[in-house]
């Protein structure tokens, strides 16, 4: 399985699509790989944690292995493919803001978009149940 098939990995998807995707999963360790917007050729790790998503740049080597700039003082590491990356940080303390735990996959290419999407400001309009969202 190639880097770029797994079901985490999003693409060229923006900071702000990026942020909404993990608000929408809304639990602290949901992650997603999107590309860099600029840097060619990078791609950033986004980990959510209370409100907040994280962005770490995944960089390649000229071997072709993946290196995640951490905070000064964490030691490099070096890891054959993006599955392994990730497994890592999966494991506490490695230097990022929470543990990676819950990913965020992509959604199928086939499935079309929802058109209920444009108007969900009235979704409830028409709905006899009445639904109170408590703040958490």
């Amino acid at each position: 399985m190639g880097d770029m098939d797994l079901p985490f990995y999003h693409g060229p998807i923006n900071k702000q699509r990026c942020e909404e995707l993990l608000g929408k999963k809304g639990k602290n360790g949901s992650y997603l790989i999107r590309d860099s917007e600029t840097i060619q050729g990078a791609m950033c790790l986004c980990v959510y944690k209370q409100k907040i998503v994280y962005t770490y740049r995944i960089l390649q080597t000229v071997t072709g292995q993946y290196t995640l700039q951490t905070s000064s003082g964490t030691q490099e590491k070096y890891f054959k493919n993006l599955l392994e990356l990730i497994h890592h940080y999966k494991k506490r303390n490695q230097g990022l803001a929470t543990r990676l735990r819950h990913s965020v996959k992509r959604k199928s290419i086939e499935s079309p978009p929802d058109p209920i999407d444009d108007q969900h400001d009235y979704e409830n309009v028409d709905s006899s149940e009445y639904v109170v969202v408590l703040p958490d």
